[in-house]
């Protein structure tokens, strides 16, 4: 291919504008909530636009593509993004004003407070080893192939690249930094999808002729025996689990959140973030569908994996982008790869600092001993993702089906713990932590010996299991005295109609949506 040297210009001009402007807002961190939490100062537009760039990255564009180039699937894989709209609104509503009201660091943190520090650890070892091996690892991989495809830049060199780029700029200014390279490469990535989204459209003649040539790749409800996504467990079952744990329980997502100047702010920074993700999703997609139409034949053709889809978002800014315009497209792809990268890792290392070297290490360590050690632990994670990011190559089912497949290991337990622990004030520590613990076996041999069940059955009958695991244990033997949640911040909230309508409609919007395409 074909590189201009405008395209070289504006892709490196675009990282060094990233890192210049990320540093200069972050400023010098003193205490660690400076660096894990920004002082807790962020507006509800930078929240909501740095959700959406944290989410939206390489494993979307390549992954989610992917699977609408794949036959079988086409666009059902959009209720992946669709359903995370309602789970969203119930975060925004429901669960961010309890979380801001302790006034927690981290997701882990509170289930110190409403267990104790042994479920708390647990859940931090859970995030740390998955942040690293699934997660970082999966982005990594899906933007060094991305970068292959277009530039023929060895898949290794790619990772590493990645790797140094957004481990430097997270390691130098924590979570400030992370938000504003969230919102530049937010907003790049909005205008280069929409770019490829219409460019892609227009080669395939239009709406109406993209619609008469894929009627059948359009629908996003499957029937039951679909191996995959059937409309059982998508509306009613398995894919539940996977967007609360994602939405509500992840310190990858919520972190931000958990830095808002007050709870309204927070509550509609998520609620932007969903507004956005609904758009997003279908934009990601209908481009991977063409990819379909347009050059299927030479994608299989060049595969040499079982994951042929995961080319699909690389072709189209290959042979459709004209020459000068590359190096605008991969600057936003880069963009979404860093701005999750960065994220993972700046919510890594909060959880190693926060959970697990102040409890465990050193009790009392001076806030520039606790910056120190959050810095040096994002090195180090980083360095465990480069390294094992090429073992993703080697699985047949494509980056964005790894990467919610193999979460499903420890997500069940985690959503019982936190869903328990809310509403049910007789649930003890101990009945957390088994049910935690069993998520593993459970979900393990169903994938093992029932390969042919869909993954999202899997976790939805580890959630059973679990569910009613934790309830007849708590029948014999409940919580002696229900702990009472603490409000540290002193905060009265009542829900404004701000969030309430806007709520609302982002509900009744995906719905529709979802009817249409049915």
């Amino acid at each position: 291919m074909k590189i201009e040297i405008i395209d070289v210009i504006s892709f490196f001009g675009f990282i060094a504008f990233v890192i210049i402007i990320s540093l200069l807002k972050s400023g010098k961190k003193k205490t660690d909530e400076d660096y894990f939490l920004a002082g807790r100062n962020l507006s509800w537009w930078l929240i909501g636009i740095s959700i959406i760039a944290t989410n939206i990255s390489s494993e979307h564009f390549v992954g989610q593509a992917g699977q609408g180039f794949r036959d079988g699937i086409g666009l059902a894989i959009a209720t992946w993004g669709w359903m995370a709209a309602f789970a969203m609104v119930i975060m925004a509503i429901f669960l961010l004003p309890k979380y801001l009201k302790i006034g927690i660091y981290t997701l882990p943190e509170f289930l110190e407070y409403r267990y104790n520090r042994t479920v708390r650890t647990l859940m931090s070892v859970y995030m740390l080893i998955f942040y690293a091996f699934i997660s970082m690892a999966t982005v990594l991989y899906s933007g060094a192939l991305t970068l292959e495809t277009i530039f023929e830049i060895p898949l290794h060199f790619g990772i590493w690249g990645i790797g140094i780029i957004a481990g430097f700029y997270t390691y130098y200014g924590g979570l400030s930094a992370v938000v504003w390279s969230d919102l530049i490469q937010g907003i790049t990535l909005l205008i280069g999808g929409a770019l490829i989204f219409f460019l892609a459209l227009d080669r395939a003649g239009g709406w109406g002729e993209f619609i008469l040539k894929n009627g059948d790749r359009l629908h996003v409800v499957m029937p039951l025996n679909h191996p995959e996504l059937p409309w059982s467990a998508v509306f009613l079952g398995g894919m539940w689990i996977p967007h609360f744990f994602y939405w509500g329980f992840s310190q990858f997502i919520v972190q931000r959140s958990l830095a808002a100047k007050n709870i309204e702010e927070g509550q509609k920074g998520v609620l932007l973030g969903a507004s956005l993700k609904v758009l997003i999703t279908f934009m990601i997609i209908i481009p991977g569908i063409i990819a379909y139409d347009l050059f299927g034949e030479e994608i299989r053709a060049n595969c040499e994996t079982g994951n042929c889809g995961d080319s699909a978002y690389p072709m189209l800014i290959k042979k459709l982008l004209p020459v000068g315009y590359v190096g605008i497209m991969l600057a936003a792809l880069f963009g979404a790869i860093l701005s999750t990268l960065d994220s993972l890792l700046n919510s890594a290392a909060t959880i190693f600092t926060i959970d697990i070297y102040k409890p465990f290490i050193n009790k009392t360590p001076s806030p520039s001993k606790s910056l120190s050690v959050g810095k040096n632990s994002t090195i180090i994670l980083i360095l465990i993702a480069c390294f094992w990011a090429p073992i993703i190559t080697k699985f047949e089912g494509g980056v964005y089906i790894f990467i919610n497949q193999f979460w499903g290991f420890m997500q069940s337990g985690v959503v019982a713990a936190f869903f328990y622990g809310i509403f049910w004030k007789k649930i003890s520590w101990k009945a957390a932590f088994l049910g935690m613990i069993l998520n593993f076996p459970i979900y393990g041999l169903l994938i093992i010996f029932f390969p042919e069940i869909p993954f999202l059955h899997s976790q939805g009958i580890t959630f059973l299991t679990i569910i009613i695991f934790i309830t007849i244990y708590t029948i014999y033997w409940p919580q002696k005295e229900p702990k009472v949640l603490p409000n540290k911040n002193h905060l009265d909230y009542k829900l404004s109609p701000t969030v309430k309508y806007w709520g609302i409609l982002i509900c009744v919007f995906t719905s529709l949506l979802i009817i249409y395409f049915r």
